[in-house]
């Protein structure tokens, strides 16, 4: 048997592993006609953002009550699974800023696909946020040429000159 770290452990990477797959289908679902969709068309309008900070509260607010859950089967299973949902939503909201704002810094995927999914008004592909596995597991990832002019041409920045808030 697992011993008390290990469920721990476990629990952390199911919890990373299935909030990225949460993310990726509530992305897909933003893109459907539902009232759900109306703030995300006006972040494609914009192009931008909220911040790190800003991005990782709403991420937050859609899932506080979920991270606790394991805490009922135990306290070890529950601080492995609200620290991997919490560890997804920080590199998430990070990931996000980061493509809006310096994609040729997202060294993690082939193609930043948050970046391209905006820059090429992809409304049908590329819907991960901070990892690009369930775009090729469920067929939606596209890749394109990005790297151009544009932004080969951007200033070079470092990983923590973005917008935090």
């Amino acid at each position: 048997m697992l011993g008390r770290i290990g469920v721990g452990v476990l629990c952390f990477a199911i919890a990373f592993v299935l909030a990225s797959l949460v993310e990726y289908w509530v992305h897909r679902l933003m893109h459907k006609p539902y009232k759900l969709g109306e703030r995300h068309r006006d972040h494609h309008r914009r192009n931008e953002g909220q911040g790190v900070l800003w991005e990782f509260f709403d991420y937050l607010k859609g899932t506080i009550l979920i991270m606790g859950l394991l805490f009922f089967v135990s306290i070890e299973a529950g601080i492995g699974w609200f620290l991997g949902g919490l560890v997804y939503a920080a590199f998430s909201s990070y990931a996000h800023q980061l493509q809006h704002e310096n994609p040729t810094k997202c060294f993690w995927m082939k193609m930043p696909v948050h970046y391209v999914h905006h820059k090429y008004g992809m409304w049908h592909h590329n819907f991960g946020l901070a990892v690009d596995w369930w775009d090729h597991v469920f067929g939606t990832y596209k890749p394109v040429e990005w790297l151009t002019e544009q932004e080969l041409s951007q200033p070079d920045r470092n990983y923590l000159q973005l917008r935090w808030w």
